[in-house]
């Protein structure tokens, strides 16, 4: 059950901040974000090495794909696509509303459930595929102003022990500032591993590998800190802060990209 956590907030330099954490089983192969695909050589992506798509990814015209599995769909199933592709294919265009009506009009039956968000400096949208008999349309919803927080289910969604722990903290910490590299409050957040009692480990917002060194375990595998800048701001460029690993040995990097303003790791 991955993490992504959205703040829209228009006429800002920085109008659409992103956190998230992925989280997945330790055994399964990936690469850091970085432009693996000769067709599509504006596309920066983290790389599953075992479907060749991507969990979440950020191309030169300033759009962000995340795709997250719906709850009970972990992993791929025989004769479906993988949803890795989706990432890949909403990074195809330059503008959020264009892919987010182009891949919500694709066939749900040839995908397992998905979340899929696709964002940029001026709109974000949750595609969500909730039937596994794919039968019904996959749905297209605009966030709203605020801060927002998916998991495996819907935007905001009460039913997620993890949204109903962290999503007031996350409206309560201190904004991150993009320009002087302060993200204090949310790497703090990115990193923990609390969460209600009843929940257990699973409703942390960082998972601990369980059993501790077993590499078929589920846990956090990585975590993101992205920033678009405003259409106005053409001296900013988005930023895309990186960690893999525990939060005790996390050393963020800043992901390169073309016109990369000179900003604190």
């Amino acid at each position: 059950m991955c993490t992504i956590v959205v703040l829209r907030r228009p006429g800002h330099d920085w109008p659409v901040l992103i956190a998230a954490n992925r989280d997945e089983l330790q055994n399964r192969p990936w690469k850091a974000p970085g432009r693996y695909w000769p067709d599509r050589p504006e596309v920066v992506a983290g790389l599953d090495l075992l479907a060749g798509g991507s969990w979440l990814g950020l191309n030169d015209h300033g759009i962000v794909a995340a795709a997250l599995n719906r709850e009970g769909t972990l992993g791929p199933a025989a004769g479906k696509r993988s949803r890795g592709e989706l990432v890949l294919d909403a990074l195809d265009h330059a503008d959020a509303s264009d892919a987010a009506q182009a891949l919500g009009a694709l066939d749900p039956a040839a995908y397992r459930p998905f979340n899929l968000v696709v964002a940029d400096n001026r709109d974000v949208f949750l595609l969500a595929h909730r039937d596994p008999a794919g039968g019904a349309p996959i749905a297209v919803e605009r966030l709203p102003d605020g801060l927002s927080m998916i998991t495996s289910l819907d935007i905001n969604d009460p039913r997620a022990p993890r949204i109903r722990f962290y999503r007031p903290k996350f409206v309560d910490a201190t904004v991150p500032d993009p320009s002087g590299g302060d993200w204090s409050a949310w790497e703090a957040l990115l990193a923990s591993r609390e969460g209600e009692p009843q929940s257990g480990a699973r409703g942390a917002l960082f998972i601990e590998p369980m059993p501790a060194g077993d590499p078929g375990a589920f846990g956090t595998v990585a975590s993101s800190l992205i920033a678009l800048p405003a259409v106005n701001r053409p001296d900013l460029a988005p930023i895309w802060r990186f960690a893999d690993g525990a939060p005790e040995r996390w050393k963020w990097k800043i992901v390169p990209f073309q016109g990369q303003p000179a900003t604190k790791p």
